[in-house]
């Protein structure tokens, strides 16, 4: 089994090396698929990740989500359920052993039509768990993935079977460890379900005053259990979810904008630009000036330009 899942690990990493040449992000022609490589350990990058299934098959990656740290190799698959703004950075890499993973986007309603499909149950009372995991990765599922990465050698089978290897991806994860915690993403009336729901209002107004009883209300939930199961299911709060985002967004604008940081401040929802730099510096280090000036500097010695793709991206 060791063995068999070792070939086919090679087999999909030599597939992401042929079509994935320089380091950074490809959107692939497959829907939905992404080949990332990287020849160097990075900086880490503060990033909303969106509901997909990471496959790292060389080098090294770690994720906060909040203050929790989550490590995935070739051994593991990260899956995100929902929107949420973490911090990564990949750890092992170097130009002999470059960094080398896959990410598949994962929509709702494509888990549940699996669901559905595949005539797969669970119960959408189960106890909530968190909307990001690391779980084994298993051979079933090194067999799905390296049958959808190989289409990308064969153009024309994509239309028709990209669709079918995505589906065997997802009910091979709904087949295993996690299954039951995909599945809550889908299922309507789990609490997951209605965290979610909460989280988009959230995101879609980030830079908009929190306002717990109409989250509490879009969730079906009283305030209190609201903000137990979000942070149950998020491991922060809905406050510290949001000023995440409102920072993330800041930092994206001062450097691709250069625009000026209490401009910026208030753009994102701040009502006051000391205590806008206040937690702009208790998040990434440093004041906001001195933070872009920083960054510009260490994304022009890594490639000669500012990546600004390392600072804000959904992507892994």
């Amino acid at each position: 089994m060791i063995e068999e899942k070792k070939i086919r690990q090679d087999n999909i990493t030599t597939l992401i090396n042929r079509h994935c040449h320089q380091s950074g992000v490809l959107q692939t022609t497959i829907p939905s698929l992404y080949l990332i490589r990287s020849d160097r350990v990075n900086v880490p990058a503060y990033r909303v990740f969106n509901p997909s299934f990471c496959f790292v098959t060389q080098g090294l990656k770690e994720i906060f989500l909040a203050e929790e740290r989550l490590e995935y190799g070739p051994s593991n698959y990260l899956i995100t359920s929902m929107d949420l703004p973490v911090i990564g950075q990949v750890i092992k890499a170097s130009p002999d052993e470059p960094y080398l993973s896959l990410k598949l986007d994962l929509s709702q309603n494509e888990v549940l039509e699996v669901l559905k499909d595949a005539n797969i149950h669970f119960n959408a009372n189960e106890n909530e768990t968190r909307a990001m995991f690391v779980g084994q990765i298993e051979l079933s599922i090194l067999d799905a993935i390296l049958r959808l990465v190989q289409l990308l050698d064969t153009p024309k089978d994509i239309p028709y079977l990209a669709p079918i290897h995505k589906k065997e991806i997802i009910y091979r994860l709904l087949q295993g460890q996690y299954g039951a915690t995909l599945a809550q993403i889908a299922m309507e009336g789990s609490n997951t379900y209605r965290i979610r729901e909460a989280i988009d209002q959230i995101i879609q107004h980030y830079d908009q005053s929190l306002r717990m009883e109409e989250l509490a209300d879009v969730a079906s939930m009283s305030v209190s259990s609201f903000h137990r199961h979000f942070k149950e299911i998020t491991a922060m709060s809905p406050l510290q979810f949001q000023k995440q985002l409102r920072l993330q967004e800041a930092r994206s604008l001062l450097l691709m904008e250069s625009a000026d940081a209490t401009e910026v401040a208030y753009r994102v929802g701040y009502e006051s630009s000391s205590q806008f730099s206040r937690e702009y510096s208790r998040m990434f280090g440093y004041p906001p000036k001195m933070d872009i000036k920083r960054l510009k500097e260490t994304y022009e010695q890594i490639d000669g330009n500012a990546d600004q793709s390392l600072v804000r991206t959904s992507q892994p």
